[in-house]
């Protein structure tokens, strides 16, 4: 057997693994990141809460930042179990566009250098682009089948 065989072995076994977990291990992270960051909020120890209240100035905080704690923990649980996955992802879009508010409504707060130069909290609101993605990739298998190889 050639290096390149032996190479191209594991790099097939690799893939393999990974399109037979990669998804699972998607949703349970995406659910990990929603239920821990989403708790925060309601225990008033969110780095996020300033922001929060700073940008949803219209409702008073101390409602409205639990209840937007409680809606990301359920978020993640709903991730947690195949058959509340539709519900998960419609929570999940419903509030993804909330999170782009302090771009356009404190863009002093979001930004170094318009348009390009973003601040922690920037950064920590761009990065919802990724949750948004793998919000798309799990809900493209709501539909799909469980394998039996495949773990929930």
């Amino acid at each position: 057997m050639s290096l390149h065989d032996a190479f191209d072995r594991i790099d097939v076994s690799i893939t393999n693994w990974m399109d037979k977990y990669g998804q699972l291990l998607l949703r349970y992270s995406l659910a990990t990141v929603f239920i821990w960051f989403g708790i925060l909020k309601p225990l008033g120890i969110s780095p996020a809460n300033e922001l929060v209240r700073r940008t949803v100035y219209w409702l008073p905080p101390e409602t409205f930042i639990p209840i937007l704690g409680w809606w990301e923990v359920a978020i993640g649980v709903c991730l947690l179990f195949r058959p509340l996955l539709r519900f998960a992802i419609l929570l999940l879009f419903l509030q993804m566009p909330g999170t782009i508010l302090p771009l356009i409504l404190l863009p002093e707060v979001c930004f170094t250098q318009f348009p390009f130069g973003l601040t922690l909290e920037g950064q920590y609101i761009i990065k919802n682009l990724t949750l948004i993605s793998a919000g798309i990739v799990i809900g493209g298998t709501v539909r799909a089948k469980p394998q039996r190889n495949k773990l929930m």
